[in-house]
């Protein structure tokens, strides 16, 4: 009796260990690395708190183009001889207000421009062959084009735009302008948006502590979730883990706070399975895993995990994989090549953490049963009780490719969950030995890469389908 007491409470220790981030912001590396008991001690103390105020973070003495586009934009929006439209809830444009473009389809006459600036209140402020830009002092743009539409002599009329440096759409959350989320232009997510920035139908669900209900960055993108513990739908966070996990994938992104996700639109689905000291039982996290499939969950982080099998977390995966759920898994934070379980299943992606320098992060796991890496050190993102923290572990390297995983559905709704995972481990940048390893397994996630296989594949369906079409 004692002795099975003794492994109970191994195994719950172990979960404690696997589920917890192993490096707290700014905190000295070789203490993880070094020291497992000193491991033990960093685990139970509180993560260092990003602070809310920007004159309480480190200074950073750097030009940011994107920060100082943004900063033009808002300039633009509130200047008097500016105009700017939507396009649509994210997109805008701008242009000089009491001017126009105008494009003639013979070269006006000096008597036709001297009547036209007459009638305009107005001149010429530039030309390049039968292009000229009019400014009025009287009239508004819409004024004017409605004047030269009437006019025969036109090719066309339109308000005189205002282009601005575009290198990428990039997001303007404040933690990312500044450059403390090194992680996602680490794996190509910046040119990856440009393909997919997910849908509200991809729901991504987070088996784990639950998440900040009232988060300011979390809070809209939230669907209904589940309490396994009290069995209530009130999945709030207790001890931050699974907040941190869902910033990384869905932090609500573009809206100048926090920190942004690898997903812009993918919605969380919160089920928390684990308490507030950061643990559960098998049984716990595999009703949670059920309960997420039955109400529609696309993809499953599960950012938990031990080193013993267990038949009733092992049916619970494979009952999602056979509903064509995506299940992806942190390899867990001991530097050991032992199997961690439900990473090591093979219906499960598992993922190893890397560090800033593209090496495997000291702590992370690894062994033949890892498939992907993907960042792990150092991770900004929210915390509960409306906060923001960077904690490291494969615990945060997890949800790195849950997020892309979430995007690659978005961009092609009709891939299975084989062909995702699929996607996302030959897609990957080889690390460490050439193919496949037991640090970074098929290598670093290449968000980029993955979306445009992803529309690849959605492009050759398509062409089959329509040959097909022919054929009938």
């Amino acid at each position: 009796m004692k002795k099975r007491y003794r492994i109970i409470l191994l195994t719950a220790v172990s979960l404690l260990l696997l589920t917890l981030a192993s490096g707290l912001l700014f905190q000295n590396e070789t203490n993880v690395r070094d020291d497992s008991s000193a491991r033990v001690r960093n685990i139970e103390q509180q993560p260092r708190i990003l602070e809310g105020s920007r004159e309480k973070r480190p200074h950073m003495v750097e030009i940011n183009n994107v920060e100082q586009g943004y900063k033009l934009k808002n300039r633009l929006d509130n200047q008097a001889e500016v105009t700017h439209f939507h396009h649509n809830e994210h997109e805008t444009s701008h242009y000089y207000d009491h001017e126009a473009a105008v494009d003639f389809t013979k070269e006006p006459t000096r008597q036709e421009l001297k009547q036209i600036t007459t009638d305009i209140n107005g001149k010429v402020l530039k030309q390049r062959d039968s292009t000229y830009i009019f400014k009025s002092s009287t009239l508004e743009t819409r004024e004017m084009l409605d004047y030269f539409n009437r006019r025969p002599n036109v090719s066309f009329a339109e308000p005189h735009y205002i282009l601005m440096q575009n290198d990428i759409s990039m997001p303007n959350d404040q933690l990312y302008q500044e450059r403390y989320q090194w992680n996602l232009p680490a794996i190509g997510t910046e040119q990856g948006w440009e393909i997919s920035r997910g849908t509200e139908d991809i729901k991504i669900a987070i088996v784990d502590t639950g998440v900040d209900l009232d988060h300011p960055d979390l809070e809209n993108r939230l669907v209904d979730g589940y309490n396994v513990i009290e069995d209530s739908d009130n999945p709030d966070d207790d001890n931050g883990h699974g907040t941190h996990v869902a910033g990384i994938i869905a932090s609500e992104t573009n809206n100048r706070e926090g920190t942004a996700g690898v997903t812009w639109y993918n919605q969380i689905m919160p089920v928390k399975a684990m308490g507030a000291k950061g643990y559960g039982t098998t049984f716990d996290i595999a009703k949670g895993i059920v309960w997420a499939v039955d109400h529609g969950a696309d993809v499953i982080n599960l950012s938990l995990g031990n080193y013993q099998e267990s038949n009733v977390l092992k049916q619970a995966i494979r009952y999602a994989f056979k509903k064509d759920v995506v299940l992806i898994a942190a390899a867990g934070n001991d530097s050991s090549n032992q199997p961690s379980f439900p990473s090591a299943y093979p219906e499960v992606l598992s993922v190893s953490a890397i560090d800033y320098d593209g090496k495997r992060a000291s702590f992370s796991n690894y062994g033949d049963y890892v498939d992907i890496a993907a960042p792990g050190v150092y991770i900004p993102s929210t915390y509960y009780q409306k906060q923001y923290a960077a904690l490291s572990g494969t615990s945060m390297a997890a949800p790195h490719v849950s997020g892309l995983a979430g995007l690659i559905k978005s961009a092609n709704p009709d891939l299975s969950n084989k062909e995702v995972m699929s996607i996302i481990q030959k897609s990957a940048i080889d690390l460490g030995r050439k193919g496949k390893d037991i640090e970074f397994g098929n290598g670093l996630i290449d968000v980029n890469q993955a979306l445009e296989d992803a529309q690849e594949s959605k492009s050759v369906r398509g062409r089959i389908r329509e040959n097909l079409g022919i054929l009938r």
